[in-house]
C-alpha cells in the first residue's frame, strides 16, 4: 500500500504533534477514567456511560491512528525549494482576480493544514490543483459554484 506524502509547514507539523501528545497523554487517560467510573457503576449492558465512554475511546483512538499516519508520511516544506516564480506547496501567491480586479492572497498547503477563512489554501482543492506548477504570469480559470474565476499569478514567493 503505497500513501503519497502529506506536505506539511512547521507550524503544521507542531500542531499535528501537539495534539497527538495531547491525545496519547491527556485525553487517553480522561476517558480511561470515565470507563473505569462507568464499570463501577455495575451492569455494562444497559449502562449508557460505559456505552458512551468506549465510544469516545472508539474515535480517540481512530484520531490518534490517523495523525500517527499522517506524521509518518509528513513531509515538512522547505521555504528554499520556493523559487519565487512557480507555484509549489507552501508557496505564498499573490493574484489578480481579472473579472473584479481585486487582488488575492492564497497559501497553498496541504489538506491537513487547509483554512479558507485564513487564506490557507490545499493544494488539492480546485483552485489549489489550478494553481501549482504555473509561474508569475500566467492566468488560470477556476470553476466555482458562482462561474468561473480568472485569475492571474503576480508574485510567487514564501
Amino acid at each position: 500500500m503505497s500513501t503519497k506524502p502529506v506536505y506539511l509547514t512547521k507550524e503544521g507539523l507542531k500542531k499535528l504533534e501537539d495534539r497527538l501528545e495531547y491525545l496519547t497523554s491527556t485525553r487517553r487517560s480522561e476517558v480511561a477514567e470515565r470507563i473505569k467510573a462507568a464499570i463501577a457503576l455495575g451492569d455494562l449492558s444497559e449502562n449508557s456511560e460505559y456505552i458512551e465512554a468506549k465510544n469516545d475511546q472508539a474515535f480517540l483512538e481512530g484520531e490518534i491512528v490517523q495523525i500517527e499516519t499522517t506524521l509518518r508520511h509528513a513531509q515538512l516544506i522547505n521555504s528554499a525549494d520556493i523559487d519565487g516564480n512557480h507555484v509549489i506547496v507552501g508557496a505564498v501567491v499573490e493574484l489578480k482576480d481579472l473579472d473584479s480586479k481585486k487582488k488575492i492572497t492564497y497559501t497553498i498547503v496541504s489538506p491537513n493544514e487547509a483554512d479558507p477563512f485564513t487564506g490557507k489554501v490545499s493544494n488539492e482543492s480546485p483552485i489549489g490543483i489550478a494553481l501549482m506548477e504555473k509561474a508569475v504570469g500566467d492566468t488560470v480559470t477556476i470553476s466555482t459554484p458562482k462561474g468561473e474565476k480568472h485569475l492571474k499569478i503576480l508574485e510567487v514567493h514564501s
